[in-house]
This record gives C-alpha cells, structure tokens and sequence, in this order.
C-alpha cells in the first residue's frame, strides 16, 4: 500500500495517471502507451495499479482468481518496472484489495481524484452466442469501468499498444469534489432565509443539470457496444435524474413552505417556481431523448440481426461453394492421373514392341548368316573336309585329346605343316549349332593379339580349327597340371592386363558392342611366351550401343555362363550388360594372385584384408610377391565383383589403367 508521504504528493500534483496492470500481456503494452501518450511533465504523477481479489467468483461471466501469493504480484510489476526503467518515468505502484476489480478501481479513483485510468483490453471474446438469432453482450472489466467511472476522470482502453477506445472527462476535478461543503440548516431572518435557499435551490439545479447534462452526453461516448449506451441513458440519465428531482423538489417544497409563511419574499418564490418549472422541462426533455436513443437501439439491433443472418447466409454458400470446388479439383487430379498411368502403360508396351522387332529383327539376320556360312559360297574363312580333320588328329585319337569343353572335345593336330587345336562338336549338344556358327561369326569378323585366331572350319561335321596354344589354358597353368612351373607374379600381373585389353576390344567391337558370357580361365589360352588370348566366344552376344552400359540394359530370356563367374545381376534379372563381363573378370583377378577355386574366394580375400592377413591368401609357389601391389589388384578386383553393375569400375577408365601399371612393374623386376 501508498505511504502517506505518497498520498500527500498524489494530492497536490495536478494530473494523477493510473494505469491498471495484471498478467496479460495488454499490461505492457498499456503502460507503454500511457507514458508516450499521457506523460505530459514533471509534476504528472504515474501509478501503477494491481487488483487483489480477496475470493473466487464469477461476475456478468468473467471468472476473477486471486493471486497465490506475494510473488506472483511481483512478477506482474516486473515487466512494467523495466518500462517506465528505460523511459525514465517515476512512477508508483500499488496494490488494492477488493471484492472485484472494477468495484476496487472506481473506488480509488473516487477517493484519490484519478484524472486518467489506462486499461488493457480483454482478450477474451465479448460475445456469446445462446442461439442463431439472440446475442447478449457480456462486458468485461474495461466496459464496466468505461461505464461506472467519474465524469471527471477519462479512461482509455488500449488494446494491441493502440488505443481501442477513449472517454474523454466532461468535467474538471477540483477541491469541492475532493471535499464537499454541507448545506446550512440554521433558520434566520427573512433575507438570510432567502440567500440560503437561493444557494440550496441553485445548487440542486446545478447538480440536477450537471447530471442531466451528463446523461446527454454519455450515450455519445459510451464506446463501441450499443447495450453500454442504452444501460448509460436508463442508469444514468432516468434514474438519477428521478433522484435529483425528488430531492431539488423536496427541498424546494420546505423552502416553498418557509417562504410561504413570510409575506415579503414574492421575488423569491416567483424565482423558485420558475426553476422548478425549468427543472421539469429539462426532465421531461431527457425522458424524450432516452426513449428516442431506446428506439435508436432496437432499431441498430434488428438492423444488426438482419445483417448478421445475410453474412451466414452468405458464408454457407460460399462454403458449399468452396466444397463443391474442391470436389471438382479432386475430380481433375483424378482424371490427370489416370491419364498420366495410361500414358506411361502405353510407353512400357511400345518400347517392349519395338525391343521385340529388334530382337525378331536380329534372330532373322542370324539365322541368314548362319545359312550363308553353312553355304559352300561363304569364302570367310578357310575349309576343310572330314577326312582332312581326320587325318591331322589320327581319327580322333585319344592320344590327340588336349580337352574337353561345353560341347565337345578339343584335339591337337597338324594342319598345312601348322600346330592347331580341332574343337568338335558333339552330335547331342542341342545348344552347340548355334554355338559354332556364333563363333565363327565373331572370330572371322574380327583379329586382335589377345583374340584366339580362327584359321578355319568344317561347317558339316561342326569342326572349328584354332591356332595351337602351348601352355594350354590359365586354369592349367594357375594349378599347375602336368607338374608344370609356377607362372611368375611379373608375368601373373601381364596376363591380366592381356586379359582386360582383350576384353575391351570386345566391348569396343562395331558395329555394336559383344559381350563375352562366359569369361573364366579355362577360356583363356596361353601361348609359349605366356601371351594371353581369350577363346570360347560361342556365347558372345551383340548388345545395341544405346543400352550397353546402362543401368536397364539388354534382357535375355535366360541367362548363360558358368557358376561362380556370372554376374549375380544378369543371373537374376536377365539384364545383359558390358560391366556383366567386369564380374567375371575380377574373380579371375583374384585367382591369377591367389590360385584358388573361385568358390567364395572374394569373402576370404576381403575378410584377409579387413583382418591384415591378405600374405597368407596368396600364391605360395610365387615366393617373391610384392605384397602391397598384390592388394591394390586384390581390392580392384573386390570392386568389379560388387553385386549392382553401376557399382562396378569402368573398364576403359579405371581398370585397364591400373593394370597396365603393374605390368610394367612385373617387367621392370624381370
């Protein structure tokens, strides 16, 4: 509470502003109004007020809690404290204790002759709605106050830092309202009897007019809710109006009746029931005037009712509006889509259409070729009878035999005064025409120092005649049958790079680009330098250019090759490929160092890497390895074993580069 050294100052400054603060968040901004707006000089005095509620209840439907304890009041001044801190306000705070706020506000500003009070507004909705039709008003604690304060003091509702409504005062404060002189009673003389009820007579007409007056005025500034204005015209102007005149009418009569009584005083009664008939006029005149602002008000209301059920109205038929929109959007996605699906189904089949044509188209070249080259016109490559195959492998002597493949035996023999390799063809090998003539197709089409050169072919008995390679196949020599020596790690290292070179002048082939199928030592032959040459192309397949790398490549009906050397892709999805080849090519890598079967060799050479035991994988007839190399070939060829194909290392970019780099290591050591 104040001291009374702060009471004394609040009754001698001239301007008294209170700004009423709680828990919301309008306080703030309220007080930052109020010193931007009201602080005029240095004698305004600036309080800041706090209504403690002494019980819970509830009061024209707004509920009112008390405070907990002292603290939460301290918290409530905190962020008003740091305003007037920064503006450079003095200000003063107190706390009332009352039943409710508005009761405990209009009696300090009563008591203390308030020339401002500042309010948040509420931030609860004002309006609640019992029907479709009928709205009541409910006020809240600024339009209570907006009604129940004095004339002489101005309130200003401030919502949002700006000022939502302003009741500006009608009147001045002075010290009579502070202090009220009572009315003199004593009976005297004639004349004495006559000045005092002139004054007493002039006074409630004064008050009489000051009150109508204010009954006039106020329903013109009652703010922005029409329910405030008619309860200011009935409250505030009939009723205390009535309590005005019964007492101006009551004091009349005695001092009628006193004056009566002396014969001498006419003036003086002339006088009084002029203002009396005055006083009635100016009733009866504020009578009329809270009637027409009644009819005023019921009018604005049914004017309000009616445009109230026009924007329902109108909101409904714009929601159905809305609706039927939306239905009509989704309906058009709906259609879009569908339309989108039918366009790519009709997409997929015609690229399936004309991936079959090609294929149809092709199946029909081939068969024409193969027709060509079984024809005794094709001069491609060179012929021979049976009997000169017989004779060069002694009838197919046992002793002649150097091998056996998928479809049939290879024999050695002696052709032109020349070492060749006769592979014959079974009779019950159901794939091995197509084979032969796939062979000859390629290998008469094409020569390069890794290729297996074809020197010619006995189309009738399905013989192909080959150039004779020494050290027979790498899967001979990497296991060393026959007892044959050990393959240096300088001339291991060659032979890869030999293989990949190879590999890429197949991939490279024009027209279009071949795909070997069936990569795997056994089809890699070696001459008696150890020069490589790749062999068995029965199983190449011609792969469009536009498709050969990609990642929706060539689809086979079924796939070929031979277990732990095809792509594990191509095996399950039919999608042919040139990195279908690079699978192959890194198993036979790790062989060319490791020497061991291909079965689950890429989980131990990566399992001896990750546990730094990669040494003991390695070739132990080769006792001179070079460790660290031997690994960096080990790890590439762990890559182009990954199970995706867009995995897998370029062979052009990435593989063949590095391959060529240890070949010229391994002949730098020899």
């Amino acid at each position: 509470m104040m001291s009374d050294a702060s009471m004394q100052d609040l009754q001698d400054n001239n301007v008294v502003t209170v700004v009423a603060v709680n828990k919301g968040k309008n306080s703030p901004l309220a007080v930052r109004w109020a010193i931007d707006n009201l602080m005029t000089n240095s004698k305004h005095t600036f309080i800041l007020a706090h209504v403690k509620t002494r019980h819970h209840h509830h009061h024209y439907g707004q509920h009112v809690a008390a405070e907990a304890n002292s603290g939460v009041v301290e918290d409530i001044f905190t962020a008003c404290r740091t305003i007037c801190a920064r503006k450079g306000v003095r200000k003063e705070e107190v706390v009332l204790e009352g039943v409710d706020v508005h009761s405990a506000l209009i009696d300090y500003i009563n008591h203390n002759s308030v020339t401002n009070i500042v309010l948040g507004a509420s931030t609860k909705n004002v309006i609640t709605r019992y029907s479709h039709v009928v709205r009541f008003w409910i006020p809240d604690v600024a339009t209570m106050i907006n009604k129940a304060a004095p004339d002489f003091c101005s309130v200003y509702v401030i919502s949002r830092g700006k000022a939502q409504s302003i009741r500006p005062a009608a009147r001045h404060t002075d010290s009579s309202t502070r202090a009220p002189s009572p009315v003199s009673s004593t009976r005297g003389s004639v004349r004495g009897g006559k000045r005092s009820s002139d004054e007493h007579l002039e006074n409630g007409s004064r008050r009489f007019r000051n009150d109508g007056g204010e009954s006039r005025r106020r329903p013109r500034n009652t703010g922005k809710f029409i329910n405030t204005h008619e309860d200011s015209v009935r409250d505030h102007g009939m009723d205390i109006t009535r309590v005005q005149m019964s007492s101006t009418s009551s004091l009349g009569s005695d001092q009628f009746d006193h004056l009566s009584s002396n014969s001498s005083s006419p003036t003086a009664i002339s006088r009084l029931k002029q203002e009396v008939n005055q006083t009635m006029s100016m009733y009866n005149e504020a009578c009329k005037e809270a009637i027409s602002a009644q009819k005023k008000v019921n009018e604005l209301q049914q004017q309000k009712h009616g445009e109230i059920d026009r924007f329902d109205q109108a909101r409904q038929a714009e929601e159905a509006a809305l609706a039927l929109v939306e239905m009509e959007k989704a309906k058009c996605r709906a259609a879009i889509e569908a339309a989108e699906k039918a366009q790519k189904i009709a997409e997929k089949e015609t690229q399936r259409r004309r991936y079959a044509e090609q294929r149809a188209k092709k199946e029909a070249e081939e068969k024409k070729r193969a027709l060509n080259a079984l024809s005794n016109n094709d001069d491609r490559y060179r012929r021979y009878v049976i009997e000169e195959i017989e004779e060069a492998t002694k009838n197919f002597s046992g002793s002649r035999k150097i091998g056996e493949g998928g479809y049939g035996p290879v024999y050695k023999g002696k052709l032109d005064h020349t070492p060749v390799a006769i592979k014959v063809l079974r009779p019950d090998a159901t794939q091995g025409k197509k084979q032969f003539q796939q062979e000859v197709e390629v290998l008469t089409c094409m020569r390069h120092p890794n290729m297996v050169l074809l020197m010619g072919a006995c189309p009738e008995y399905g013989c192909l005649v080959y150039e004779y390679m020494d050290n027979g196949s790498l899967e001979d020599r990497l296991l060393r049958k026959g007892n044959t020596p050990s393959i240096p790690w300088g001339v291991r290292f060659k032979i890869a790079s030999e293989i990949a070179t190879g590999l890429l002048f197949l991939h490279q082939a024009k027209p279009e680009p071949l795909v070997h199928r069936d990569l795997k030592p056994g089809n890699i032959l070696l001459d008696h330098h150890y020069t490589c040459k790749i062999s068995d192309v029965g199983l190449a397949r011609l792969v469009p250019p536009t498709v050969a790398d990609s990642v929706t490549q060539y689809h086979m009906t079924s796939a070929a090759g031979t277990f732990c050397y095809i792509d594990p892709e191509y095996q399950q999805t039919g999608k042919l490929g040139t990195k279908s080849d690079i699978y192959s090519l890194g198993v036979i890598l790790l062989q060319i160092i490791t020497a061991k079967p291909p079965m689950g060799l890429t989980h131990h050479v990566e399992r001896a890497i990750e546990q730094g035991t990669f040494g003991s994988l390695l070739d132990p007839s080769v006792p001179d390895w070079p460790v660290e190399e031997a690994q960096c070939l080990a790890k590439l060829a762990l890559r182009c074993t990954e199970l995706r194909k867009k995995d897998r290392p370029d062979l052009g970019k990435e593989i063949l580069p590095e391959l060529n780099r240890l070949k010229q290591l391994g002949q730098q050591h020899d």
